[in-house]
């Protein structure tokens, strides 16, 4: 395993020496969880902006860590350009073919070159196409193109959902939601002024409140109708005529419908519904890289689907239990204009929102600008990361550290951050985190991705293919078909055929207005609905659920098989006594004109509802936890990969703290054993040179003393010979010193070793995705199934001029 391989741990490069302009072999190690408290990218153009934000998010999905990228300079889509096999064939399609051309190449002999460049730059950071592979292993990758069918399309216009309940329970972000999303409409018809104090903004912000009080969606052809009727009589205090007369009000719908209109607008109305949770996980609850090019848009579209991104994020956010993990990832990879500090477009307060609340529920933010005088810094005082490239000028560098030192209050060491900021060269950034004790320089890594630039329209085409979506979140199951009418209807009678006394007969509403000449026929089918009960106590669950079911009666031994049922389709409170006048009857089967046949249908339903309508649960063997009522085996895995990574994060504590006290010991033990031996071989340098001074005397005191031994020639004689074993102990001292110091050093890499063999073990062992769920059917016992009714139902069918019957009900 690399040095730099550590679960919960970015590789974001290497320390750089300031001193000596070089890169260090020392790894710079960024903890994923400090991305709870957001980050800032700020560098000039050519800095390596783009570089170290698509490393980051790289390391994210190894991480397995679902992230959004909004990405307005078309770059981001590089993320997609993975080549584990590092094959020239595979770098060509994205070569560019005028590069090429200027190194007088041809393409296939550029792309080769291109492919020996990536694979010696990743063997350089010690890289390898394995860890391509493994990227791709573990997110699936996404490349979406809202108001465009160049990628996947997104459509942010097919409705204005409203927000989930946890959202409407709080009023300030209920308000926030209505003002954005009318805002951003507004931006989008060219409106000026704030949404919360114009008309228009006001006027919009309130028909889109009346509908979502009521649960519904808003499409823009309602929209549209209730700027010209609004379904209210007032707004506030005053008659909504006054408050914005009809002639202004048509105005503002004239340009929703020039907007409608307008050629390439349909684009809008395509693709999958902009839903957070289909963006961050894949139909089976894969984490999910998913890449939003906004290039193609201008301003006024940019603001309005940026507004919507961030509404629909802090909608799902808010729909999330808290952790202190890294849930997932919002990356916008140019925040100009979207979060000025002098104006308060549409964006500005979402996010304020998220950058204030998102820690909690685990979503991190990062933002990037070229530009430092883009930043409210007010607003980033939550930002606990900032990586500060190239500047282009002085006075961007004095900007930046105003600003940082108002977001950060005591703020970072001014002095320090001035001195090194100047010395930052490309692809080399300052890493100020409030988590860590100091500030440091790194190189950023060499990408695993293939850099190609800004994609164009046809290279988007060709990766857009590749994503695959699920249905949208929480929409409704499909309903099993009703029974199929007779393609021509048998004989009917104009009145209601007699039934048996003590039967009850309902009829469905119709849901279409009839047209001149329709005909109206009643086709009979049994009925049933009741309330059913699911309760345990040891899964701590109480849920009850309507069962209502529509069943076509058998000729044979066993006229009513419940497992042939379909969803009856309609509400029962919405069921109507009596037929719609004029209407036709086909008759009743043999079976149904008996009252015995409802009281045995009323025992074979609820035996049915005990056997077949369990309440479907799923359970995690590893984490011992169970899914809750209604929630998918997907959204089950979803939730368990919060919980494994809260675990990890624990073990992975739990364990650098059991380990954490055995290296403070044996570095205090290294420290010690440096300290001897630079003790020991100052003395070994001492008794060196007093040992050469006292064998230098013996030998002139001999020669001075003309040849005659006295007693002071041999006392200097005999000192100097001692001398030179004292200079032999020492060098003996040294080198047991610096044994002790290499055992010590052995025993710590060991120890490190050993730890991070322990800590790669829990990435295997939770790994949510791939776990055997149990099946846990939860049956409701016969007391807690209360029938309402067993009954004979009124189906209201069309007749064609064929004689053909369509269904007139839902």
């Amino acid at each position: 395993m690399h040095a730099y391989e550590k679960l919960g741990l970015f590789y974001m490069g290497r320390r750089y020496d300031t001193d000596r302009q070089a890169v260090t072999e020392e790894p710079v190690l960024y903890d994923s969880a400090d991305l709870t408290t957001h980050a800032v990218i700020v560098g000039m153009t050519g800095s390596g902006k783009t570089g170290l934000g698509i490393g980051l998010m790289e390391e994210a999905a190894i991480d397995r860590i679902p992230v959004i990228a909004v990405d307005p300079k078309g770059d981001l889509g590089n993320l997609l350009l993975n080549f584990p096999d590092l094959r020239p064939a595979d770098f060509e399609p994205w070569i560019d073919p005028a590069a090429a051309s200027r190194k007088n190449q041809t393409p296939a002999e550029y792309a080769a070159a291109q492919a020996a460049l990536w694979t010696k730059g990743l063997a350089s950071w010690d890289q390898d196409g394995e860890r391509i592979r493994r990227i791709r292993e573990q997110v699936d990758f996404g490349l979406y193109t809202p108001g465009s069918t160049a990628g996947q399309p997104l459509s942010v216009l097919k409705s204005f959902t409203p927000p989930p309940p946890e959202l409407r329970a709080e009023p300030d972000l209920y308000q926030d939601r209505l003002q954005a999303t009318a805002g951003s409409v507004l931006t989008l018809l060219g409106e000026s002024g704030d949404p919360s104090s114009s008309a228009s903004g006001v006027l919009v912000a309130r028909i889109l409140d009346h509908a979502w009080t009521a649960g519904r969606a808003l499409d823009l052809p309602g929209l549209f109708a209730a700027i010209q009727r609004p379904p209210f009589d007032k707004v506030g205090l005053m008659p909504t005529d006054d408050f914005m007369p009809p002639g202004a009000r048509q105005k503002l719908a004239i340009k929703l419908n020039n907007l409608l209109a307008a050629p390439g607008f349909e684009a809008w109305l395509k693709g999958s519904p902009l839903q957070a949770d289909q963006l961050l996980y894949g139909p089976s609850g894969k984490p999910r890289l998913s890449v939003l090019s906004i290039a193609h848009l201008d301003d006024s579209e940019r603001m309005f689907f940026l507004s919507l991104l961030l509404a629909e994020m802090i909608a799902w956010m808010r729909a999330q239990p808290g952790t202190g993990s890294l849930r997932a990832l919002l990356y916008i990879d140019e925040i100009f204009g979207f979060m000025p500090p002098s104006a308060n477009p549409p964006t500005k307060r979402l996010l304020l929102t998220l950058l204030k609340q998102a820690r909690a529920f685990g979503l991190g933010v990062v933002l990037s600008t070229q530009n430092p005088v883009d930043l409210d810094y007010k607003g980033l005082s939550n930002a606990g990361t900032w990586f500060i490239g190239r500047l282009q000028t002085e006075r961007d560098r004095d900007r930046l550290l105003d600003g940082l030192s108002s977001a950060s209050g005591a703020g970072p060491d001014r002095k320090e951050l001035d001195d090194l900021i100047p010395k930052l060269g490309k692809r080399v950034f300052l890493l100020h985190n409030v988590h860590e004790p100091a500030p440091v320089i790194f190189n950023t890594r060499w990408t695993l991705s293939y850099l190609a630039g800004p994609l164009s329209r046809e290279q988007i085409k060709r990766l857009a293919p590749k994503v695959v979506d699920a249905p949208a979140a929480g929409a409704a199951p499909p309903i099993a078909p009703p029974p199929a009418a007779a393609a021509q209807a048998p004989q009917e009678n104009t009145a209601p055929p007699a039934i048996p006394a003590g039967v009850d007969q309902f009829f469905l509403p119709l849901s279409r207005a009839l047209a001149d000449g329709d005909a109206l026929i009643y086709r009979p089918l049994l009925i049933a609905a009741a309330d059913v009960g699911y309760h345990s106590t040891r899964y701590r669950i109480d849920e009850e659920r309507r069962c209502a079911v529509m069943l076509e009666a058998d000729e044979g031994p066993e006229p009513f098989d419940f497992a042939d049922s379909g969803e009856l389709g309609a509400e029962v409170e919405s069921l109507e006594a009596g037929p719609v006048d004029g209407a036709g009857f086909q008759p009743l089967p043999a079976v149904m004109q008996k009252k015995g046949s409802y009281s045995k249908a009323n025992t074979l339903f609820k035996r049915w509802i005990r056997t077949e309508r369990p309440l479907e649960l799923w359970k995690s063997p590893t984490f011992k936890l169970w899914s809750k009522p209604g929630e998918s085996e997907r959204d089950f895995r979803i939730r368990l990969q919060t919980v494994a990574a809260e675990e990890r994060d624990r073990q992975c504590a739990a364990l650098r703290k059991r380990y954490g006290g055995k290296l403070t010991t044996l570095n205090n033990r290294l420290l010690r054993a440096e300290q001897s031996i630079e003790r020991e071989a100052e003395q070994a340098r001492r008794s060196k040179v007093d040992s050469a001074i006292s064998v230098g005397t013996a030998i002139l005191s001999v020669f001075l003393g003309r040849r005659r031994l006295t007693a002071t020639s041999v006392s200097r004689a005999s000192s100097a010979s001692k001398n030179v074993g004292r200079v032999a102990k020492e060098h003996a001292d040294v080198a047991r010193a610096e044994q002790t110091a290499a055992a010590v050093r052995t025993e710590i890499q060991e120890l490190e070793q050993a730890l991070e063999t322990e800590i790669a073990g829990l990435d295997s062992a939770f790994d949510p995705e791939t776990e055997a769920l149990e099946p846990l059917p939860l049956r409701p016992k016969s007391t807690d199934i209360h029938v309402h009714f067993v009954a004979l139902g009124w189906l209201p069918y069309v007749r064609q001029a064929d004689g053909t019957l369509m269904p007139a009900w839902t």
